[in-house]
């Protein structure tokens, strides 16, 4: 394994980069355009154009890629993308702003694909599931770190906005200089969503309300510590903690994951994150506890992010080996679905609820994702044998990254098991 990450140094590097910046970019927006007297249903719709775009790069980037190549397509992008960053320092509207969210998301999901399909070249059969691990760890890091560099200028300046352009534009260096030889590109074959939606209810259903669920958090959580008054640094550690709960949650929950039927911890994890939103939304005055808060939406970003990862490992529970790339290609695809929704839902939330609005949307998608996985339970008998092991994953990750995903055993297909 360890062969194998010294031979992706330069993956790792320029995608810490580009995790670092694009974490700062979604967090510096909302309170950007907050500042400039955007209405949160406006802000939670102009995010919403980033998961709109990343779902067109899972479609359109892998063909571009073989055409033109890994490289030159990583430059193209990584060049837009900071192009893209510095254009909303030009125009002050919604809709300028929604277009380039979109075009960032569909450049920052075709890098992805480059990395991802890239590692790939360098994993097998033994170190494909610590592989994935660490890039989650990688991914969900550069993200927190991101919100670090909020205490670095206002974002009402233009500082920021550079520093995501150069960011990313530096991530474009270790993969220009790598020696390694570019490795050849298949795309991947999909999986039709009748078909996997039979197979696996469960997995489609509980990946879409938790994509919904993660881009609540990232951007109406800003929305709502601005609504507060606090600070840019104390919203930047409002996302820092939810993100890093989210990490320090995944191994433990997905090894738990491994020991039971994964329908129980699909629905008790978000029945415990409901109690959570209550307490937060019950505080009276939030910022005279602020490591309080800090602490609870560490727990709530723990009790949210690793869901998505149990969804997959679930479904995975349910394939052929033969299907496992298609069919998490598939999924992927839902769970951007369910991403474009969270923004334009959370803004929308605390336009009409207030600041704990946030909180109350992410209840109901919790008590949706709990009825789901207990009507499962009570519908459905659980599988016993051949079950493989859940890995920590992100919601960044492109289809590509399901052949890290380690293999189901063989079994055959059929109908409903989930």
């Amino acid at each position: 394994m360890w062969a194998a990450i010294r031979g992706s140094w330069s993956l790792f590097v320029g995608m810490i980069l580009l995790m670092v910046s694009n974490g700062l970019l979604t967090t510096l927006l909302t309170l950007r355009a907050d500042g400039l007297g955007f209405s949160d249903s406006a802000i939670g719709l102009v995010q919403s154009g980033y998961p709109v775009g990343a779902l067109l790069g899972c479609l359109i980037a892998p063909g571009l890629i073989m055409r033109v190549g890994h490289v030159r397509i990583f430059a193209a992008l990584a060049s837009i993308a900071s192009a893209a960053a510095l254009m909303h320092l030009v125009t002050t509207d919604p809709w300028s702003w929604g277009a380039m969210r979109l075009l960032a998301g569909f450049c920052f999901s075709g890098l992805y694909i480059v990395a991802e399909s890239w590692l790939n070249s360098s994993a097998d059969n033994d170190n494909r599931g610590s592989l994935l691990s660490i890039y989650f760890v990688v991914q969900t890091g550069g993200v927190a770190l991101g919100q670090l560099l909020l205490n670095v200028s206002n974002p009402d300046g233009i500082l920021l906005f550079v520093v995501v352009s150069i960011l990313i534009s530096f991530s474009l260096v270790p993969m220009l200089v790598s020696e390694d030889a570019t490795p050849h590109y298949e795309v991947p074959e999909r999986v039709a969503f009748i078909d996997l939606f039979r197979l696996s209810p469960m997995g489609l259903t509980g990946s879409f309300l938790n994509g919904i669920s993660q881009t609540t958090l990232y951007v109406a959580l800003a929305l709502y510590g601005s609504a507060l008054g606090m600070s840019k640094g104390a919203i930047g550690g409002l996302i820092g903690s939810m993100t890093l709960g989210g990490m320090l949650f995944q191994f433990p929950l997905g090894k738990l994951s491994d020991m039971m039927d994964r329908r129980w911890l699909i629905a008790g994890i978000p029945a415990v994150s409901i109690p959570v939103c209550i307490v937060l939304a019950s505080l009276d005055n939030p910022t005279d506890n602020l490591y309080l808060v800090y602490l609870m939406v560490a727990l709530l970003g723990g009790l949210t992010l690793p869901v998505y990862s149990i969804c997959m490992a679930h479904m995975n529970d349910h394939l052929n080996r033969s299907q496992v790339v298609a069919a998490s290609g598939t999924l992927v695809l839902i769970l951007a679905a369910g991403m474009t929704l969270g923004p334009t839902l959370g803004g929308f939330a605390i336009d009409h609820f207030g600041p704990t609005g946030i909180f109350h949307l992410l209840s109901l998608t919790a008590g949706l994702t709990v009825m789901t996985a207990l009507f499962r339970l009570w519908s459905s008998p659980a599988i016993t044998e051949n079950r493989g092991n859940a890995v920590a994953v992100s919601a960044n990750l492109t289809p590509e990254a399901a052949t890290l995903y380690p293999r189901s055993s063989e079994k055959p297909a059929g109908g409903d098991r989930s």
